[in-house]
């Protein structure tokens, strides 16, 4: 499996490793094992990395979840973690996940440990501390559900505007594209357009396309359509 993977493949996205629960399962005590071999191989075989993720509201350590945080200690956790992860593996990282899954579906802010102690700019502050630790790697606000022109892409939109305007070092927007058969946006080419049109790159980060099983030829050839329908889309915007 390695030898393919190292031969077939030329980029990488940790699953787990480099969750905060994975790489500080107490405060300030880092374990960097599996983050470290990834990184590892990748150079090995020449393979680019996309780091996953900095700041997020799911797979964190217990302490952190449920601790009793000030809005300064917050900042100061944030900040230490993100400086001490993007700085580890500072000029090996192509692109990092900064902040994963910030809105809910209807385009609010997803009301989370970090948006509730420090407000929206837990999300500036974060890929300001990124950019510090790491000035080479490309910072992305990720998200699922953002892959059609809807309520929740258009807040990430927003977003991305107002860093922008604001001099908030942003690169890129990742969509996770977990898919459902049949059901690929027949927006989806226009919502990478928009986010183009705003000077940042997009990435396909975590493309899946969903079908009920068992499979058939039927099935298997829709998803066949809906894989060729976002490459196609990704080929036509610059």
């Amino acid at each position: 499996y390695g030898d393919v993977a190292g031969a077939q493949f030329s980029s990488l996205t940790p699953g787990n490793a480099m969750k905060w629960a994975s790489v500080e399962p107490a405060r300030g005590v880092f374990n960097w094992a599996e983050a470290d071999q990834i990184v590892a191989f990748a150079q090995a075989h020449d393979q680019q990395v996309r780091g996953h993720t900095l700041v997020w509201h799911n797979q964190n350590p217990d302490w952190l979840d449920n601790g009793s945080w000030t809005p300064a200690q917050l900042g100061t956790l944030l900040r230490d973690h993100i400086s001490t992860e993007a700085g580890r593996y500072k000029g090996r990282i192509a692109a990092w996940d900064v902040v994963n899954e910030p809105f809910d579906e209807n385009g609010s802010y997803r009301p989370t440990l970090w948006y509730n102690g420090l407000g929206p700019d837990y999300i500036a502050n974060a890929l300001t501390w990124a950019k510090a630790a790491d000035p080479a790697a490309k910072l992305y606000v990720n998200d699922y559900n953002v892959e059609g022109v809807n309520a929740k892409s258009t807040a990430l939109y927003d977003l991305v505007r107002s860093l922008k305007e604001r001099g908030v070092p942003i690169d890129g927007v990742g969509l996770q594209a977990h898919l459902i058969l049949g059901q690929v946006p027949s927006t989806f080419q226009q919502n990478i357009q928009r986010f183009a049109d705003l000077g940042v790159d997009v990435a396909i980060t975590e493309l899946d396309i969903r079908m009920p099983l068992p499979s058939d030829s039927a099935k298997l050839a829709q998803q066949k359509a809906d894989y060729k329908a976002v490459t196609a889309a990704c080929a036509a915007v610059t």
